[in-house]
């Protein structure tokens, strides 16, 4: 599908879950998934379930699953299959890792965080400061456009910096990061960059190599697959680190040194699944049909409306961060949800930016993606009108 000739009708008929009178603009907290992933699932539990290294037939094709499972990760990343591995979620696979570089850091390093992050890639660090003695610093936001502060994390580099950590784009606002610069300020710093991929993932393609990055996760779940996590670590980085694991556990390939316990393979082959999805629907078309998404919503919304974030789809994913005055985002949320709108209220967990803009409460939540419509903007943008 071209960029041209985006055909919204044709995503939507491969999911099912789309075949209902509300309109899902909540894929920031998990997207939808399409009837592939579904039967790739199912297939694998009528057809394959097993464990591993058995010499009889679903045991191998296990073993084969994982291995493609590795290669898909590897083509959707941009790196090497045995430079990825798989967990429970982003999050827990985040805890892990930074755990595991704990072994290597001493008290007085420094850790820095920005305020845009999800907390999922703020609290591991706090964690190993409370545990370690190492500090973590907070790189700022400019409050204006909710965009990120290149010049103040700058000035918090330092000698003891070890690790710099940030998202490729806010969950909360939508807003992008300028990742090649952040990277190679960081690098430059001697430290690593350490980034956060999980929003991003559903909008546009990932290079690993080309951003330069030490480590990247992210969630299949959020990018029309399974719940699960997905990590990138550098090859000389995962050889040089000792995880956590059990004696038995294979230390080949080297990403498989930090997948504990018995993955789920069922959301492995809907993993596979997901990112062929992605490919047949191509990055090209994704791209400019949720940008026109986002421009018709930002075109339309009331005035009244305050948007937490860049005005205009430059510089940021359709994803939007609004709060409706007179009503507390709980009750905007559930007032559009009562016109079947589904969308998010809350912090998201995204704590630091909502601190900073002094949102204790959060914020309403728009999140747009290649299967919603020029309609259901339409719906949501009528729904909004008369809320105010």
């Amino acid at each position: 599908m071209s960029a041209v000739a985006f055909d919204v009708a044709a995503v939507r008929a491969r999911f099912s879950a789309l075949d209902r009178p509300t309109a899902f603009l909540d894929a920031p907290g998990g997207s939808q998934v399409p009837d592939s992933v579904i039967e790739a699932m199912a297939a694998y539990l009528r057809e394959s379930n097993a464990n591993l290294g058995g010499p009889f037939e679903t045991s191998r094709r296990s073993d084969a699953l994982m291995v493609a499972a590795h290669h898909t990760a590897a083509r959707f990343l941009g790196c090497d299959a045995d430079e990825v591995g798989f967990g429970q979620n982003m999050t827990s696979l985040n805890f892990a890792l930074t755990r595991t570089l704990g072994r290597e850091l001493r008290a007085g390093d420094e850790i820095i965080v920005t305020r845009l992050d999800h907390d999922g890639n703020v609290s591991p660090w706090l964690h190993l400061a409370a545990d370690l003695g190492v500090v973590v610093r907070f790189a700022d936001l400019h409050e204006e456009d909710v965009t990120l502060d290149l010049d103040d994390l700058e000035r918090q580099l330092g000698d003891r910096t070890r690790v710099v950590a940030f998202p490729l784009a806010s969950n909360a606002v939508g807003t992008l990061t300028d990742a090649r610069r952040i990277v190679e300020l960081a690098h430059d710093a001697g430290a690593l960059a350490w980034i956060d991929a999980v929003h991003y993932a559903p909008h546009g393609p990932i290079d690993v190599r080309e951003l330069g990055a030490d480590v990247l996760l992210c969630s299949p779940y959020k990018f029309f697959g399974p719940h699960l996590g997905l990590f990138y670590g550098r090859r000389d980085l995962l050889e040089s680190w000792r995880p956590y694991k059990v004696r038995p556990a294979p230390d080949e390939p080297i990403g498989a040194r930090f997948e504990t316990g018995t993955l789920s393979h069922e959301a492995l082959a809907g993993f596979d699944a997901a990112v062929a999805y992605i490919e047949s629907v191509g990055w090209e078309g994704i791209q400019a049909h949720e940008r026109e998404l986002g421009e018709r919503l930002l075109a339309g919304l009331p005035d009244a409306i305050h948007l937490h974030g860049p005005p205009t789809m430059e510089g940021r994913v359709a994803t939007f961060a609004v709060s409706v005055p007179g009503l507390t985002a709980e009750q905007a949320a559930t007032r559009l949800a009562d016109r079947n709108l589904a969308v998010w209220w809350g912090d998201y967990y995204a704590l630091e930016v909502m601190t900073r803009l002094g949102l204790p409460e959060g914020a309403l939540r728009l999140g747009l993606i290649h299967y919603n419509t020029t309609d259901e903007v339409d719906r949501l943008l009528a729904a909004l009108h008369e809320l105010v």
